[in-house]
C-alpha cells in the first residue's frame, strides 16, 4: 500500500537522526518528548490503579460488616419484617436478607469503658447479609444464643477492653430505670462468646453483636428495628434501593451503603479527580516539549519546505507533513506509556513487596494503616481515557507548529542557500 507522500515524509522526519536532520538536538528534543507522554502516561496509570485498590479493598473490608441495603420502619419497629423480607426478595437482586435490631450502648469491664454501636442479629440469617461469620478469631456466630446473653466484639474493642472469649462484661443501656431514688442506667451482664476482624478499623473498635431476642428484650422492644439485604451486584445498590421504594408496602425507610458513607466516599472521588489533574499536568509538560521540537524542526527544514512548495506542494500538504510527525511522536509516547502502566500496575502485588525486602523497609506498617500491602486494580475505562487525553494533547501541540511550516515563504527560505 502506497501511502500520501506528506504521511512519508513526516515518518522520515520521526525517524530522522543527525545525518538526515542535520541537528541531532532536535532528534534528542524529539526522544525527550516522547518519553515524557510515555512517563506521565504511565505514572497516571499506577497512581489512579493504586487509589482503585486502595477504594475496592476498604469497600470490601467496609461491605463484610456492613448490609448493602437496609430497610427500617420511621417507629424503630417493624413487627411486618418478614413480610417485608418477602417482598424483597421478589426482586432478582436481592439474595439475602436478615432482620436486626439497632441501638448504642456502653461496654465496661474493670476501669475500661468503650462506647459501641450494638447490632441485635439473628445469627442463622446473619450469613446471608453480612461476612462476620467467616471473620471470626475466636467463638462462632451461632454462639450467640437468645436468652444466654452471649455477645460477639470486634477485635481491637476486645483489646481496648482487655477482655477474651468466656470473660464477662457490663453491657449499659441509655435507657434508664425509673426507681424512688431517681433515674438508674440500665446494666446487663454479657459474655464474650466471640471476636470478629473484618480489618477496617472503624468497626472493629465500634461494633459489637448480640442475639436479636437479647437486643429487643434489653431495650424493650417488640419487634426488630429493620430489615437488611444483600445483592448479587452492589454497584446496583443505589438503583435497587429505589426499586424498593417503589415496591415495598408500608411506610419505610430505605437506605443504601453508598448513603451510610456519603462522605468517605465523596472525599475519595475528590481525591481521585485532583490527582488525576495535577498527574494531567505531566502529560501536558510534555506536549509543550513537542510543540518546541517541532518549531525547531520546522526551523531546520526550511530550505526541504521552500523546495516542496517550488514543486507544487500546497500550504496544507506542508502542514499534514508536521502534524504527522508530531501524531506519531505522540502515539509512540501514548502507547508506550500506556504499556508501561498496565505493567507496573499489574505487577504492583509482587514489586512492592520485592522492594520492600530488598531494602529491608515497609511501606505500610500493620501498625500504622489497616492495609500492610499495596494495592492495585486496573480499571479499563481509566486506561483508555487516559490515552485518548495524552493522544489528544499530543495532536493539538502540533498545530502551531504545523501552521508555521505551512507559512514559510519559498523565496526567503532559499535565499541564502
Amino acid at each position: 500500500m502506497k501511502f500520501p507522500y506528506e504521511w512519508q515524509i513526516g515518518w522520515r522526519y520521526t525517524r530522522a537522526g543527525k545525518r538526515t536532520t542535520g541537528n541531532g538536538f532536535i532528534s534528542f528534543i524529539a526522544l525527550v518528548s516522547m518519553s515524557g507522554i510515555a512517563l506521565g502516561v504511565a505514572a497516571l496509570i499506577v497512581v489512579l490503579s493504586v487509589m482503585n485498590g486502595f477504594q475496592k479493598e476498604v469497600r470490601d473490608r467496609m461491605l463484610s460488616v456492613l448490609a448493602h441495603v437496609e430497610i427500617f420502619s420511621p417507629t424503630g419497629s417493624m413487627p411486618n419484617w418478614q413480610l417485608t423480607a418477602q417482598e424483597a426478595r421478589q426482586n432478582k437482586e436481592v439474595i439475602g436478607a436478615a432482620p436486626y435490631v439497632e441501638a448504642q450502648a456502653l461496654l465496661t469491664r474493670q476501669d475500661a469503658v468503650s462506647g459501641v454501636a450494638l447490632r441485635g442479629v439473628e445469627p442463622t440469617l446473619e450469613p446471608e447479609v453480612s461476612d462476620i461469620g467467616k471473620e471470626m478469631k475466636g467463638g462462632k456466630l451461632t454462639d450467640l444464643v437468645p436468652g444466654d446473653f452471649g455477645i460477639v466484639l470486634g477485635a481491637d474493642l476486645a483489646t481496648n477492653l482487655g477482655v477474651a472469649v468466656n470473660d464477662k462484661i457490663t453491657l449499659v443501656a441509655p435507657e434508664g430505670t425509673i426507681t424512688p431514688a431517681g433515674m438508674l442506667p440500665r446494666l446487663k451482664q454479657f459474655t464474650v462468646v466471640g471476636i470478629f476482624e473484618s480489618g477496617h478499623y472503624e468497626y472493629d473498635s465500634t461494633l459489637a453483636l448480640i442475639n436479636i431476642k437479647d437486643a429487643q428484650a434489653l431495650f424493650r422492644l417488640s419487634a426488630p428495628t429493620g430489615v437488611r439485604l444483600r445483592l448479587t451486584d452492589m454497584q446496583r445498590a443505589p438503583e435497587v434501593a429505589h426499586q424498593l421504594a417503589r415496591s415495598l408496602s408500608g411506610d419505610l425507610y430505605i437506605r443504601d451503603w453508598t448513603q451510610q458513607n456519603k462522605t468517605w466516599f465523596s472525599a475519595v472521588q475528590i481525591e481521585k479527580r485532583m490527582m488525576f489533574i495535577i498527574l494531567t499536568l505531566i502529560i501536558a509538560v510534555a506536549a509543550f516539549n513537542l510543540v518546541s521540537s517541532l518549531v525547531m524542526t520546522v526551523t531546520n527544514k526550511q530550505a526541504d519546505i521552500a523546495i516542496l512548495r517550488t514543486l507544487g506542494a500546497q500550504p496544507g500538504s506542508i502542514m499534514k507533513i508536521f502534524v504527522v510527525q508530531g501524531v506519531t511522536i505522540g502515539f509512540i509516547g501514548t502507547a508506550t506509556g500506556v504499556a508501561l502502566g498496565c505493567l507496573i500496575a499489574w505487577s504492583i502485588p509482587w514489586l512492592v513487596p520485592m522492594i520492600e525486602h530488598l531494602l529491608g523497609v515497609q511501606f505500610l506498617p500493620p501498625s500504622v494503616y489497616f492495609i500492610s500491602e499495596l494495592p492495585s486494580e486496573l480499571i479499563p475505562a481509566d486506561v483508555a481515557r487516559i490515552g485518548i487525553i495524552a493522544f489528544v494533547m499530543s495532536a493539538l501541540a502540533t498545530l502551531y507548529p504545523s501552521w508555521r511550516g505551512a507559512k514559510v515563504r519559498p523565496a526567503e527560505a532559499l535565499r541564502y542557500e
